[in-house]
């Protein structure tokens, strides 16, 4: 499988690719180093031919509260209760591939071995589609909606639940 774990030397080319994968989602250095260096587990890059082209950034957190872009978490929460995926992010070389689907699954086996019930998101980028066929579904949770329009116009909060499969 191209996928492999990121480590602290990818963290360029991970900044690189998501300045130009998410020209409307910026994020600093600082906030992708400290997720990588907070849950290394759930970072990993996408390879092929020698040369990077994705990335995944995940780990434990509370559900219904998705973290706000561009800020740092300080720590994974003792009380973790969704495997949030903070970013499934392909080159334009990559899509059409089935990498993000492999990423899908591989970070859905993550969690069940963590033992957490759900994994969680923000699709952005007219992503709902593909997150739909991965298994999750649209959460409509009360009093997110401002910090959901920080994220664009087109942004939800997807969940699936691990006891279903």
């Amino acid at each position: 499988m191209p996928w492999r774990p990121m480590t602290p030397q990818d963290l360029p080319q991970v900044q690189a690719m998501a300045d130009t994968i998410h020209v409307g989602h910026p994020e600093d250095y600082e906030v992708l180093a400290e997720r990588q260096r907070l849950y290394p587990q759930g970072c990993f890059m996408l390879v092929e031919d020698g040369g990077p082209i994705g990335y995944a950034l995940t780990h434990p957190w509370r559900f219904g509260a998705p973290p706000p872009l561009n800020e740092r978490l300080g720590a994974i929460p003792a009380d973790a209760t969704t495997y949030y995926i903070h970013d499934v992010a392909l080159m334009p070389a990559a899509r059409g591939k089935g990498y993000a689907l492999q990423a899908a699954d591989r970070l859905i086996a993550h969690a069940r071995e963590a033992g957490l019930g759900n994994v969680s998101l923000v699709a952005v980028n007219n992503s709902q589609a593909f997150w739909e066929k991965a298994g999750f579904r649209v959460a409509t949770l009360p009093g997110l909606e401002t910090k959901l329009s920080s994220y664009g116009p087109d942004a939800v909060l997807m969940v699936r639940d691990l006891a279903r499969g």
